[in-house]
């Protein structure tokens, strides 16, 4: 499968550290070398880099490790095609507008049956599963609801759309608004939230340690979501299948499951 790394602070922070891990595992300690892509949020808007080249090896992958970008809302993905040919047009993470937002939408795993599903608003562009899986979600959600709902109908209805699709197959998703951090465990995730006091870290991919004491101020909350654990001296959090969970700011916020009658009959 693929893999997800996606980031949520309470101050705009950069990714390079835990980014410089994960390039590592498209194509040179994992599989992954069927492109990749990164999006960081700022304010509505924001920069997206995407590339079918192995991260590992990719120039634009080496200039975002080294040129810090600063953000509090981060996703990014490295492939290993299985529906859908190696294409610019098919790496994650995938974007497109919902009542004036931008969403953005990475995922792995294979969803039997999903590119039958009817879309109305939103088409793929390229020919993933994923992409077909984003797009419904986004109608779905734009039927459902014709305005942007309060955050806790938001969070259980996009719940209840990864539950739905996680019957078809492996769903591990990272969806995010800009201002909210949605993840979906289908089979494998992992999450770790840095605050004070803040301390060493050293990856698993790559022969490179960070104190984040010497980079950060007290009052800093940075939450890093992976597929699986890119540090080996952190006590990171291993999501159990099914497991729904939304960050803001950094924060953990794991809302309660309620009816969203509106979804009912969605697909």
């Amino acid at each position: 499968m693929c893999e997800l790394l996606g980031m949520s602070a309470n101050v705009p922070t950069d990714i390079c550290f835990s980014f410089a891990g994960l390039m590592q595992r498209g194509g040179r300690t994992g599989p992954h070398a069927d492109g990749w892509g990164i999006a960081f949020y700022e304010g509505k808007g924001a920069r997206a880099f995407h590339d079918p080249r192995p991260s590992a090896d990719s120039d634009v992958a080496r200039f975002v490790r080294d040129h810090p970008i600063k953000s509090c809302t981060v996703l990014s993905h490295i492939r290993r095609a299985n529906r859908g040919r190696v294409a610019l047009e098919n790496t994650h993470p995938f974007q497109r507008e919902l009542w004036g937002r931008l969403w953005t939408f990475a995922h792995n795993g294979q969803l039997a049956g999903v590119k039958r599903w009817p879309l109305r608003h939103y088409h793929p562009v390229g020919t993933t599963d994923s992409e077909h899986a984003f797009c419904w979600m986004l109608d779905r959600l734009r039927e459902a609801f014709p305005a942007s709902p309060p955050g806790h109908r938001l969070a259980a209805a996009i719940e209840a759309l990864s539950r739905r699709l996680a019957a078809t197959g492996v769903f591990n998703m990272l969806m995010s608004d800009g201002r909210w951090l949605y993840c979906f465990c289908g089979k494998r995730m992992a999450w770790l939230t840095r605050r004070a006091p803040f301390g060493p870290a050293t990856l698993i991919d790559e022969d490179l340690s960070a104190d984040f004491a010497k980079e950060t101020t007290p009052r800093d909350v940075v939450t890093v979501v992976a597929t699986r654990p890119l540090t080996r001296d952190e006590a990171w959090t291993v999501m159990e299948p099914g497991q729904f969970v939304v960050f803001r700011e950094g924060e953990r916020w794991m809302h309660r499951r309620v009816a969203v009658p509106e979804l009912e009959h969605a697909a």
